[in-house]
């Protein structure tokens, strides 16, 4: 089967196999002589047609046509002398066989109609008695070309298989691939929004503790100090559990499972989904906590989960942009979300001085680098195929607007 189903044309080793099968044919020549038969038994001359006859096959898949030109070529005067005629019958259903099996259809009947029409033509002239012997011959020449045609559409088809499957393995690996990336950015989104806001409450916070430990040194409010450390250590358990959530997609399930009962059973209460609109309300006791007076407005219900953790996480970095860069201490963020017209449409705006130099959202903490906050935020809005605006307020501060549509759930993961 291997080697029916192999191309002929681009075999390995073809000539040296052929060179093989055809001294097997002449072989089985020689082998049919010797067990007698009609006709006379070649002679010299006989012997040197039959055998000349099979050299043509060396060269059959290459020149298929050819080789068949040249196995007629000899075989004709050897049955024009009446020898044996079984002798020549392998290698010329062999070279028969050949073209078919390497041609187009057409090529194929042309061969059958040059092969048959002579040999019918001289069988009515020399023997008309012998009309079933002539029928005969050409049933075997048609079957061998029709044989040849099939095996021929066979190789086709197996090859087309193959192909399709290897087509396939390769959309699978392209798709694994793509799916890998799209994972990654993910994560990488998720770490970014996580750790940005809570690294910068977290510096806030300290910088409280540190403001009520140096304002006054002899009029020591504890109970402010306590409240900061209070609030820091919130901040870093709330750090910690949404990081274990977000770093879980990388773990294998059996690396989850048998990571004991000892380490893991004592941190299910850090696990879980990732927070949707419901966790707007602890996002912005967390803001306040920094300093910032945060008024939150939610006018949306049957938010899908997907919508929902797009609109937590676009909020999460706005408020933590506006916290970081707002620049006064009075600063007020407006949160707002409402559904209209299908989508959840969210907004953001603070009244600080963040807006003023285009660096709300887009920069570092302190070095004046471009960040990775409004382009986070973008492709959130992205991912369940909204859009997102953001820059300076109509007049002052930092405004981000985000429009999700609500009717992409089933496809988005």
């Amino acid at each position: 089967m291997s080697a029916v189903n192999r191309e002929p044309l681009t075999a390995p080793h073809r000539t040296r196999n052929d060179a093989v099968l055809a001294l097997g044919v002449a072989v089985l020549a020689v082998a049919i002589s010797l067990m007698g038969g009609e006709g006379i038994r070649p002679d010299p001359l006989g012997w040197t047609l039959l055998l000349a006859g099979h050299v043509p096959l060396v060269w059959r898949r290459r020149h298929p046509v050819v080789a068949l030109l040249g196995v007629v070529a000899c075989v004709a005067p050897y049955y024009a002398l009446d020898y044996n005629p079984a002798l020549p019958i392998p290698a010329t259903i062999l070279a028969l066989y050949t073209v078919a099996a390497t041609g187009t259809v057409r090529r194929t009947l042309l061969t059958g109609v040059a092969v048959l029409g002579p040999t019918v033509i001289s069988n009515g002239l020399t023997n008309p008695k012998g009309a079933l012997e002539s029928l005969e011959i050409s049933g075997w020449i048609i079957a061998v070309l029709f044989i040849g045609i099939d095996v021929r559409y066979y190789r086709r088809y197996v090859a087309s298989v193959v192909e399709r499957a290897e087509r396939a393995e390769r959309t699978r690996e392209e798709e694994a691939r793509r799916r890998v990336a799209e994972e990654r950015l993910r994560i990488a989104r998720d770490l970014h929004d996580l750790l940005a806001h809570s690294i910068t409450l977290i510096g806030v916070q300290t910088s409280v503790a540190a403001h009520v430990l140096t304002a006054d040194p002899e009029r020591l409010d504890r109970k402010a100090v306590a409240q900061a450390l209070d609030d820091i250590a919130g901040t870093c358990r709330t750090a910690r559990g949404e990081l274990r959530t977000t770093l879980e997609v990388l773990r294998a399930h059996d690396t989850v499972v048998g990571a004991g009962a000892g380490s893991v059973s004592g941190a299910g209460d850090m696990r879980g989904p990732l927070p949707g609109i419901d966790g707007l309300a602890g996002l912005a006791e967390t803001g306040r906590v920094a300093g910032a007076k945060v008024e939150l407005s939610v006018r949306a219900d049957g938010i899908p989960p997907s919508v929902g953790a797009a609109a937590y996480r676009i909020v999460q970095e706005a408020l933590t942009n506006a916290v970081r860069h707002g620049g006064r201490e009075d600063l007020t963020v407006r949160v707002g979300l409402w559904t209209a017209d299908g989508a959840l449409r969210v907004s953001v705006r603070d009244d600080g001085t963040g807006g003023n130099d285009g660096s709300g959202g887009g920069v570092g903490p302190s070095d004046g680098t471009r960040g990775f906050g409004l382009v986070g935020m973008r492709e959130r809005a992205r991912s369940v195929g909204g859009t997102l605006n953001a820059g300076p307020g109509p007049a002052e501060g930092f405004e981000v607007t985000a429009t999700l549509p609500l009717s992409r759930e089933d496809e988005v993961r």
